[in-house]
């Protein structure tokens, strides 16, 4: 990609934060750039890739979009055309994550919602609570956000496990599994997180074989993608007690039906796809690093392969 040169890029917005999303850009006053509203003239587009998706079709002259999410799946349809870059939002959701992650974490480990309903019963529980410090977390993904989550677990004294396609970058993760080592990496964890994508690959790999690896005081926590999740296998191995409970942030339909059993299954707990909300502030530092790379001809960070799926 040579440096750009010629006309002035034309930027449209496709986002419910729109006008957060202008006042940002254009106090950043970057040179060259012009935001439009007119769909054929956009040669970039910025904004969430559901609503982006109904658009496409229809812009002509497209040669980048930026997601504002990490998950660009709406864009990700082999019929949908893919003759332009696309880009998604990283290095943004680690911190956002990884609260949510060790919040739970801390939840599960100080009993605060048990405590909670002995203060509802008016009763005075001093029951013993556990501890973060030497339990072990097993981190299936261990990409920007996992490597975040890792390092705020060593900051608690967790023993960190990671399972990833190949990648060893962050050194807080004290032993790293790949491929055929998913069971062995499982074996004995006290708590499983998944920060996947969704990928041919990733499709329910949290299965009843990983499931059952899982000791039985286990808890595991989904904030990648409900699609690595064989929901029916989690189903049972909570009500079966093999499991003692489940965090889920995302799941393979949203918003999940009113009929699925997922409402009352028991020692789960649903957070509605609410770990690490896009904000406006933090996505739009992404988009003018990428834009000051687009206009010098240079590649763009964190380019989304539409053949991986991330």
């Amino acid at each position: 990609m040579g440096k750009i040169t010629g006309n002035m890029p034309n930027l449209l917005l496709l986002s419910k934060e729109e006008t957060i999303y202008r006042a940002i850009i254009e106090a950043a006053r970057l040179p060259e750039l012009n935001i439009v509203t007119q769909i054929e003239e956009s040669d970039i587009v910025l904004g969430e890739p559901n609503l982006i998706r109904e658009t496409l079709s229809h812009l002509s002259t497209l040669k980048w979009i930026q997601s504002t999410w990490a998950g660009v799946e709406p864009l990700l349809d082999p019929s949908l055309r893919r003759d332009y870059i696309l880009t998604n939002a990283r290095g943004v959701f680690g911190r956002l994550m990884s609260e949510y992650v060790i919040g739970y974490l801390l939840a599960h480990e100080r009993s605060i919602f048990e405590r909670m309903a002995a203060q509802r019963n008016k009763q005075w529980d001093k029951s013993l609570t556990g501890t973060l410090h030497g339990k072990i977390i097993g981190l299936l993904g261990v990409g920007s956000i996992g490597a975040e989550v890792a390092r705020t677990a060593k900051f608690f004294g967790m023993q960190v496990r990671g399972y990833t396609k190949s990648s060893e970058a962050s050194k807080y993760v004290d032993n790293y599994f790949h491929g055929q080592d998913l069971l062995a990496f499982a074996n004995g964890l006290d708590y499983l997180v998944s920060i996947l994508p969704n990928t041919k690959e990733t499709k329910k790999i949290v299965d009843a074989k990983l499931l059952d690896e899982l000791p039985s005081h286990a808890v595991f926590i989904n904030v990648g993608r409900g699609s690595a999740v064989d929901e029916s296998a989690l189903i049972e191995a909570l009500e079966q007690n093999k499991l003692a409970g489940a965090i889920l942030d995302v799941f393979e339909q949203e918003p999940l039906p009113k009929e699925h059993p997922f409402w009352t299954t028991k020692n789960l707990t649903m957070t509605f796809h609410t770990s690490a909300p896009s904000f406006p502030e933090d996505i739009a530092r992404v988009f003018i690093e990428n834009y000051q790379l687009y206009i010098e001809g240079k590649p763009l960070k964190y380019q989304v392969d539409f053949e991986k799926g991330y």
